[in-house]
């Protein structure tokens, strides 16, 4: 049993409610409890150890039990949300899946079977070792899914030291490593996860006053939202004591608001990747970009001015391209930092810089600049070819209100000059009303 340790734990805190779904609080006994009629479910069906099954479905309590059940029982697990429909049929053939349980909003479920045979050799490695496993889709915000596989048991092996216990907003979703991370940890300590019917501000900000969330982990793309809609000042955020932020960078002026706006709460950079987990994390203060990354498990280097990492709990490689790992172990993070002491700053992605006549643009510096400008929603900047400099910054925007194309690009340019080293500011700036985050709140920087 994999996880004997942790339903052992479980089982201490009976009483205590572990989820809150629909507004009603189901206690560690009643996730227990459905773990052992799972049990007699999965037995009808014959879904056993090395099986590929997948869970359609978000932080309900039948699917967090059966999520638990097939670890337990030794499956490979392929979480996937609705907000991956448009993808749904490429994720279920790259990650053979044999078997989808797929809840409705009731939280009642589906069986459905797929005549599939398993034939990845990562795959059969994992089954050959019984252990369960886990498959995790990227976002894709800069190009092609990729399948990471894990062994389940290394990622789970963190959790055993025991931590604070929380009420926890499940903000990142079920199909994300930072969700899968926030389910573990709070399950792991006796705390609650409080499950959210949509990523809404208003409806994150009645959550956390209804159920005295304690901790809300999310992204910068959710807090400039957040910012935006004003929705923290139209209900009681008094029970929040820690802001967790990561997945993409976090502009400078986004995070000084969110500091003005919650001077007693705790602001905490966290980093993990798919491939690697989630690390443990300290910022320097609530108000700074620099953190100190690694703990047990985890070894961290730069080279070059990136940031490379080895972890025992990495994945096993990926079911749809070559392993990023090099012969020792590391991977090269593609995060570009500056060092200080013990401290990193993520400056961004490699593959995001704008190199314009040799001169590096960092997306992130610019949109911290561009979001503090009047009329602005939100913005992306991206690098685009050009055959005088290599490439140009570019910067689309979302407005609240509509403008003149001309006077915003005016206006635009004249609030950059003395912001912004003059290579830095936009040469072309567009305005567009689709949304520019993905579904787990995440910058999209690829073309709409």
């Amino acid at each position: 049993m994999s996880i004997a340790w942790l339903c052992e734990r479980m089982g201490q805190w009976a009483n205590h409610p572990a989820i809150v779904w629909n507004d009603h609080p189901y206690t560690y006994h009643d996730l227990l409890a459905r773990m052992q009629v799972w049990n007699a479910t999965l037995n009808e069906h014959d879904i056993g150890p090395g099986q590929v099954v997948t869970i359609e479905g978000d932080y309900s309590p039948n699917a967090v039990s059966l999520l638990l059940t097939l670890i337990e029982r030794s499956t490979i697990v392929v979480p996937l949300t609705h907000s991956v429909a448009a993808q749904r049929e490429e994720f279920l053939t790259i990650a053979e899946v044999q078997v989808v349980v797929s809840f409705d909003d009731d939280d009642r479920w589906h069986i459905e079977r797929r005549p599939v045979q398993v034939t990845n050799p990562l795959t059969h490695q994992l089954i050959e070792r019984g252990h369960p496993g886990l498959v995790l889709f990227s976002s894709g915000s800069t190009g092609k899914s990729k399948a990471a596989l894990h062994d389940f048991l290394p990622l789970l092996e963190k959790f055993q030291v025991p931590r604070h216990r929380r009420v926890t907003l499940t903000f990142l979703l079920l199909d994300h490593i930072g969700g899968i991370n926030t389910l573990f940890y709070t399950l792991a300590n006796g705390g609650t996860v409080v499950a959210v019917q949509s990523r809404d501000p208003d409806v994150v900000c009645r959550t956390i006053e209804t159920h005295r969330v304690q901790t809300l982990p999310t992204s910068p793309t959710f807090l400039n939202l957040l910012l935006i809609s004003e929705a923290y000042q139209r209900y009681n955020l008094s029970s929040l004591e820690l802001i967790t932020y990561g997945t993409e960078v976090m502009p400078e002026s986004t995070l000084h608001r969110i500091h003005d706006i919650f001077p007693n709460v705790q602001l905490l950079q966290t980093y993990g990747l798919s491939e690697l987990g989630i690390l443990r994390s300290k910022s320097r203060d609530s108000n700074s970009l620099w953190f100190k990354v690694g703990g047990e498990g985890f070894e961290t280097k730069i080279v070059d001015g990136v940031l490379w990492v080895r972890a025992k709990s990495a994945m096993l490689g990926y079911l749809n391209a070559p392993s990023p790992f090099d012969e020792e172990g590391w991977m090269n993070t593609q995060d570009v930092v500056e060092v200080d002491g013990d401290y990193i700053r993520i400056l961004g992605r490699r593959s995001d810089i704008i190199n314009v006549g040799g001169q590096k643009v960092y997306p992130a510096e610019v949109e911290s600049v561009l979001l503090q400008i009047p009329n602005v929603k939100d913005v992306a900047v991206v690098g685009e070819r050009n055959s005088i400099t290599g490439q140009i910054v570019t910067a689309r925007f979302n407005l609240f209100e509509p403008e003149d194309p001309n006077e915003f690009k005016r206006r635009v340019r004249a609030f950059c000059r003395g912001r912004l080293a003059p290579y830095k500011i936009p040469v072309k700036i567009s305005i567009t009303e689709y949304e520019q985050h993905s579904a787990r709140f995440k910058k999209v920087r690829k073309p709409l």
